[in-house]
């Protein structure tokens, strides 16, 4: 007699949590926010060029971005901070443009250091403008080939360390370098994600949302496989991105049965995508979760004035209102209209204030989220075998010129 499965026992909470401990002596994103960061403030102190130009992809730029756009409507840094990840001809031309070359510092980023995307660019800017230790820098494996290019050349280099995957490194050098340059406090940052850390693995706080979280995502998966966070904020837009990176990449896998798992990750803003998407999430299939994030404290007071316009008498009540209070009680609205239905999960979060120490306490909670609901459902999350496979079809098409 034979026997095959293709399902397998959702374990216990104490179970996943030993699991989960087991790899912080594996995976490094664990203990970044534990790092030293004296050499990259001093060598940040030391930059003198007005524009930082970040050339990488994905998990190279994504987690760097999403801090930065939080972050920049409210501090007035005094450099300029650029990204170049698309291969789109007319995209790169048009970030050149506001570049000036003569007064830029060129971060090149790449775990592998021999991205295609990034190293097409670097090799295009290199034609604009020379490429030099003074105002050229590599970050990525010590023993990568463009690790190997730096040294040749006389140009700084610092590490993405070996067992830190793309997705998980923004609080490596990776995202720690650019935004120190920029002006950002990226020791708060690591305070921000350290406080997460000790928290799960106390098993205080963190532990219990986060578990409890991970836990109801998997014994729903086949009910609820779509994800929604649903940020009201226009700053969170880069962190809705980096979350779809890190959910998708992570989690769309075969697990060990060889049973193909699917979290789909979804991003969105309110109150814009109020007047699109949340009719689907109202009305439609019941197929989806919902995390609504707030955030508490915009620090401005900007109000919509009274007597500006005639002709809206039924709108007074919004005379005098801050729109940090309007776009408040929208998101208030939603969540109460989604309560009402009564058969759709969610959940909130509320960001207390803008800045470094509650934007990384959002990251990394949500980099624990993924590596639990990764050992809840028996896959590994810290390789893209799927991503990988179209990367060896483009290298070989272009080798043959077809």
């Amino acid at each position: 007699m034979q026997y095959n499965k293709s399902f397998y026992q959702i374990k216990s909470n104490e179970t996943i949590f030993e699991k989960v401990k087991k790899e912080v002596n594996s995976i490094g994103y664990y203990s970044l926010p534990f790092q030293d960061t004296t050499n990259v403030k001093k060598f940040a102190k030391d930059v003198k060029q007005s524009h930082i130009a970040v050339i990488g992809i994905g998990g190279s730029t994504l987690g760097t971005f999403a801090i930065y756009q939080f972050l920049k409507r409210t501090n007035d840094f005094t450099k300029k901070l650029h990204f170049f990840e698309s291969t789109d001809p007319t995209d790169i031309k048009q970030r050149v443009k506001k570049l000036d070359l003569e007064d830029t510092i060129f971060l090149v980023i790449s775990k592998s250091g021999t991205t295609i995307e990034t190293i097409s660019i670097f090799k295009y800017l290199s034609s604009l403008v020379t490429m030099s230790k003074n105002n050229c820098v590599i970050v990525s494996e010590t023993d990568s080939t463009l690790t190997a290019f730096a040294k040749q050349n006389g140009m700084q280099t610092f590490e993405i360390p070996k067992n830190v995957g793309g997705r998980f490194s923004v609080f490596s050098n990776v995202g720690l370098l650019p935004l120190a340059i920029l002006g950002v406090n990226i020791d708060e940052l690591l305070q921000g994600a350290k406080e997460v850390h000790n928290s799960f693995f106390n098993e205080d706080k963190y532990y219990d949302i986060l578990m409890e979280k991970a836990r109801f995502m998997i014994e729903n998966k086949n009910r609820f496989n779509i994800n929604v966070v649903f940020s009201y904020s226009a700053s969170l837009e880069g962190f809705n991105k980096w979350y779809i990176q890190l959910w998708g990449e992570s989690l769309g896998k075969i697990n060990i049965n060889g049973t193909k798992q699917a979290l789909t990750p979804i991003g969105l803003i309110g109150p814009v995508d109020q007047h699109s998407f949340l009719q689907l999430i109202a009305q439609g299939k019941r197929d989806k979760t919902v995390t609504f994030i707030k955030v508490a404290n915009f620090e401005d007071d900007t109000k919509i004035p009274k007597n500006t316009l005639n002709g809206f008498d039924e709108l007074t009540y919004l005379d005098n209102l801050s729109f940090a209070k309007l776009i408040d009680e929208q998101a208030n609205a939603t969540i109460q209209s989604i309560k009402d239905l009564s058969d759709i999960p969610y959940d909130i979060i509320t960001i207390n204030k803008v800045d470094e120490f509650n934007i990384a306490k959002l990251m990394y909670s949500y980099q624990l989220l993924t590596s639990v609901v990764g050992k809840f459902v028996q896959i590994d999350t810290y390789n893209q075998p799927g991503v990988e496979a179209g990367k060896i079809i483009l290298k070989e098409k272009l080798n043959n010129k077809v």
